[in-house]
């Protein structure tokens, strides 16, 4: 049969109706494929990670969903958490919105460690349909402290330990610092001693303890979830009294003022004293000035003698004591005899010998002493103990 022409220009019209039809159909066939189905998620629920005390917030967009409901339930104990946009669990920091097209909004505020989890938004058809998405919660590390060193107090070469522990979310790191920001000193063998300004780990492990491992040690907690936290460690290494005297052998003119000093180190702390002639504890006053300075467990002793006579002639003590045992100093103190009157009011024992005649010497064209008449000096000064060892 053949077609006329003003049948196939129908024919054509009627085919590109159709095309056009379907053409602008197109964006809705999703849709039409629902109205088929039933009500369907239109997007996954992205998962959420979000800090404690933050709020995390989850979207579910749901499809002709016609006359069923959209639910979120706790997925770990099945707790219903609302319906619709009602809210049915007793958690007041829980809420519901929805934007009255597709999209229900589960809100949770001020989140807590307890709401990490994942979380399900149903739609009640014949065969429940539901989708998931989850929330992790971060949490700023919190240091353990009936779990974590105290101050600790250890004898001089014992091994000891101090540990750290902390939680958090994700899982903290641990890091050791010395609060004088001096490094840490870690000895790994008879001979092999490291030094590190940040020691990585939860214990750090000291063996043969040194007195200058002694300090206040730092244990830092972090996980990129700030603030990170801190604890301090104090590290006590107890040992007796060690005296060292820089000059054991002083001698002065007549009137000068003599200074004698003595260097102690021990821990715990200690009780110093002077003594003269090993009988005569001598006091601070107008005739002596006694001081001392303290520094961690190093202590500078000195002993000013005022208008240094001849009854101040002898040998001179330091003495420091504490709970582990004694130590002493020696010093002998001699008179310097010279021609004519010192022009000197004040002597450093540091110098000794040299010190105390230097205003007594003459000097080179570089303000220097000759050679040969140091080396006279102290040959005259040798012989002047040996024949007055007053």
């Amino acid at each position: 049969m053949w077609l006329t022409k003003k049948s196939k220009s129908a024919i054509l019209g009627v085919l590109a109706l159709l095309v056009n039809s379907l053409l602008a159909y197109q964006d809705d066939w999703p849709a039409a494929r629902l109205t088929s189905d039933g009500p369907a998620f239109l997007t996954p629920i992205h998962n959420l990670t979000v800090n404690v005390g933050r709020e995390a917030v989850l979207s579910c967009s749901v499809g002709n969903l016609g006359r069923y409901k959209v639910a979120w339930v706790r997925a770990e104990d099945q707790t219903v958490l609302s319906l619709n946009s009602k809210v049915v669990t007793h958690n007041s920091r829980i809420s519901v919105s929805h934007d009255s097209q597709h999209t229900w909004q589960l809100r949770i505020r001020q989140l807590k460690e307890s709401d990490r989890g994942c979380y399900m938004c149903q739609i009640n058809t014949s065969v429940l349909k539901t989708q998931e998405g989850c929330i992790d919660v971060n949490v700023p590390p919190d240091i353990v402290n009936d779990d974590t060193s105290g101050d600790l107090s250890v004898l001089e070469g014992e091994n000891t330990t101090l540990w750290c522990k902390a939680v958090g979310h994700p899982s903290p790191r641990i890091a050791w610092r010395r609060e004088d920001g001096h490094p840490i000193t870690i000895r790994k063998g008879h001979k092999e001693i490291v030094e590190v300004d940040i020691y990585n780990g939860s214990n750090l492990h000291f063996w043969r303890l040194d007195r200058k491992q002694m300090g206040a040690y730092l244990c830092i907690a972090s996980n990129d979830v700030p603030p990170a936290v801190s604890k301090r460690i104090a590290l006590s290494v107890n040992f007796a009294p060690v005296i060292k005297v820089p000059n054991q052998l002083l001698g002065a003119p007549l009137n000068t003022d003599v200074q004698l000093e003595c260097y102690v180190e021990a821990f715990p702390n200690t009780i110093n004293y002077w003594l003269k002639n090993r009988g005569e504890m001598l006091l601070n006053g107008t005739r002596y000035a006694i001081r001392e300075q303290r520094k961690g467990y190093r202590v500078y002793m000195s002993l000013i003698v005022r208008s240094f006579s001849t009854k101040d002639v002898g040998t001179y003590n330091c003495v420091s004591t504490n709970s582990l045992g004694r130590a002493e100093g020696t010093l002998r103190l001699y008179e310097i005899k010279v021609s004519h009157a010192g022009t000197h009011e004040y002597v450093n024992g540091v110098g000794g010998i040299a010190e105390s005649a230097r205003s007594h010497i003459s000097r080179d064209t570089n303000g220097k002493s000759p050679l040969c008449i140091q080396q006279v000096q102290f040959l005259i000064t040798i012989a002047c103990i040996v024949i007055n060892p007053r």
